[in-house]
């Protein structure tokens, strides 16, 4: 069993990218951090963790300054960069600092679970031991390449839809579209068409409210929700 620690300033958001580390066949959740001192310290504590997905934009530290602190102290742990940092910079510096892979949010379960998958099997071909011939090498290397999430549908905006993923996870309960559109600033048939995307790809669950005159009002909450 693969051990997780999941970085993420935001305590909804890792709880769900925690359920969707669950979901996937080997891999286990140790533990969840919110700022790079409570990282730091749980990688000091807890019996053991394999891998760390790990925010970017975090409180305290970014987490890049989280990669090159474990390093200093000796953890070779394995990182995973999880985040909205997009700019090359923080990519390169991430691959400097030793991330094996990166994901831009926003994703859908399956495109953690394809990175994931990719970790493990790279995990696997570590662990036969041995020397390498350059054949052997290249599988080794290419078992980090997962393939990508698919994306978005012509005319949807990556922005908006992390706008209306993040509204729904943050929310308390189920939202209707006009609710999510005020909160998102959007039109209501914006967030409509958002939200069916995302009920169609099972990120998000429909339910159903009754008023006085007996009509349902369609609302929505984030599918991972307990």
């Amino acid at each position: 069993m693969i051990e997780v620690l999941v970085v993420d300033d935001d305590t909804r958001v890792a709880r769900v990218n925690a359920a969707y580390v669950e979901k996937v066949p080997g891999f286990h959740v140790a533990g969840e951090a919110h700022s790079a001192g409570e990282a730091l310290q749980s990688l000091e504590t807890l019996p053991r963790i394999d891998l760390v997905l790990l925010d970017h934009y975090l409180p305290d530290r970014t987490g890049l300054e989280v990669v090159r602190e474990m390093r200093r102290r000796g953890h070779q742990t394995d990182v995973i960069m999880v985040t909205a940092a997009r700019d090359v910079a923080t990519v390169q510096a991430a691959m400097r600092h030793g991330a094996l892979q990166y994901l831009v949010k926003p994703f859908a379960f399956g495109g953690l679970r394809g990175k994931l998958e990719a970790y493990a099997e790279l995990r696997r071909t570590l662990d036969g031991g041995g020397e390498a011939e350059q054949a052997e090498v290249d599988r080794i290397f290419g078992a980090l390449s997962a393939p990508s999430e698919p994306g978005l549908p012509k005319g949807h905006s990556p922005a908006t839809a992390e706008s209306v993923r993040q509204c729904l996870i943050k929310a308390d309960g189920p939202l209707s579209a006009q609710e999510i559109a005020e909160r998102t600033g959007v039109s209501r048939q914006t967030a409509q068409r958002y939200l069916k995307l995302l009920e169609r790809t099972g990120r998000a669950r429909l339910t159903l409210k009754y008023g006085d005159a007996g009509r349902p009002e369609h609302r929505y909450e984030w599918a991972t929700r307990s």
